[in-house]
């Protein structure tokens, strides 16, 4: 598909290793190029695994339209907002099997906090003794089990209730969700608010959640660094997230291509 049969109303950003650097931050350049986009009249909009607590201090860089977080557990857009969070019944079924296997990390994500059973390097988290009684007393995003052995992700299928669906993020952790919440659903929730189809959308992404909307915006663009797989389902492959490579194909591409 040619970038030039797209008539790209909105962007669509992926924020970890795609528009964001390895190192998590943002070039002016990149910051510059996204505000040109917006002066153009193109919506910038984001769609991202991070809570919205961690996505916050990016929109004092970046002034985004809409917003996709928690992998589309939660869908901002103005003044309007969705959520799909994990039943209770549905959660607490899941963490009874969970902790019954006492090696698994664990980490409830309620957007506004992380608790987790066990210290998580990764993360700031808050310990908590008590799991379920969180998923009976907080609203849940997702529920999050560190891939600390090989086996992790086929010992959470087993357990994993059909209400609820998970992916694999960076290739070591394991985000469990309601099936409604998907970084697609998301999107497509996020784009009808402002009336854009996904025809007239471009969407860049690095990882498994970004396959679906790589493949069905009318313009899939993934970064050099991506997986395979998305690379291979991508119209397009820019350079990588530490080249800038989304703002570079932004303004070769389709602001210079719009002049």
């Amino acid at each position: 598909m040619g970038v030039r049969s797209v008539n790209v109303k909105a962007i669509v950003l992926d924020l970890d290793r795609t528009l964001l650097r390895t190192d998590k931050s943002l070039s002016e350049y990149t910051v510059s190029v996204l505000k040109k986009c917006r002066q153009k009249g193109i919506a910038v909009m984001v769609a991202t695994a991070r809570p919205l607590r961690t996505t916050l201090p990016i929109c004092d860089h970046i002034k985004f339209d809409a917003m996709v977080v928690s992998n589309g557990a939660r869908i901002l857009c103005g003044s309007q907002k969705t959520e799909y969070t994990i039943a209770p019944d549905w959660g607490t079924a899941l963490l009874k099997a969970l902790q019954c296997q006492k090696d698994f990390r664990i980490t409830l994500e309620t957007g506004d906090c992380a608790y987790s059973n066990k210290p998580i390097g990764e993360y700031e988290t808050i310990l908590a003794d008590d799991l379920i009684a969180l998923v009976k007393s907080e609203s849940i995003m997702k529920i999050l089990v560190h891939f600390d052995r090989e086996d992790t992700l086929e010992r959470v299928k087993k357990v994993l209730p059909e209400e609820l669906y998970c992916t694999v993020s960076g290739g070591w952790l394991i985000q469990i969700m309601d099936r409604r919440a998907t970084k697609w659903n998301g999107i497509r929730t996020m784009l009808e608010m402002e009336n854009i189809s996904p025809e007239e959308t471009a969407y860049f992404g690095d990882d498994q959640d970004d396959l679906e909307p790589i493949r069905l915006c009318g313009l899939g663009v993934a970064v050099s660094n991506a997986n395979e797989k998305v690379k291979a389902a991508a119209d397009v492959v820019c350079e990588s997230n530490d080249e800038d490579g989304v703002a570079r194909f932004l303004s070769h591409k389709i602001l210079e291509a719009g002049s």
